[in-house]
């Protein structure tokens, strides 16, 4: 009897983690990155065609994850970006670890929304779906800020 509850919560939870977003396996040893999203914005475009998003991935969870692309109606492509020595790189994949934090900020990693479909104004908001390894898509709702925006925290 205790066996097929165990198994009965067992199946619940996974389930339960097929359908919320941001719950995933790391493939081995059986963790599971536990994602959130936070601090996101986009600077008001200067460019009628390109802009840059700006946010930070949080992992509680004991299996790191990789953030494999990003998809957006806002625009025809949006490219993952690293800055490593002064010299910004497109990135295939980025990593995000176990209890740690994978972080876009002005001057480093970013998003990069390219071929815009409409040029964002300041108040208005962006859909953003993050596509992961392992977890399944989240979405957020970048909200577009002044192109001279300077986040106080979070970052």
């Amino acid at each position: 009897m205790r066996r097929a509850a165990t198994a009965a919560a067992v199946t619940a939870a996974a389930l339960a983690c097929a359908t919320l977003a941001g719950c995933g396996t790391s493939g081995s040893g059986g963790g599971r990155a536990e994602l959130s999203v936070s601090a996101a914005y986009m600077p008001q475009p200067v460019s009628d065609t390109m802009a840059a998003g700006f946010l930070t991935i949080t992992n509680k969870g004991d299996a790191r994850d990789e953030l494999t692309s990003v998809t957006s109606d806002a625009a025809g492509d949006v490219t993952l970006h690293e800055t490593a020595g002064g010299t910004m790189k497109q990135a295939e994949r980025l990593t995000v670890p176990a209890h740690g934090r994978l972080v876009f900020r002005s001057g480093g990693g970013h998003l990069m929304f390219e071929g815009l479909k409409r040029r964002p104004r300041q108040g208005q908001t962006v859909a953003v779906t993050l596509h992961f390894a392992a977890s399944g898509p989240v979405t957020v709702e970048v909200p577009v800020r002044s192109a001279t925006y300077t986040p106080t925290t979070g970052h």
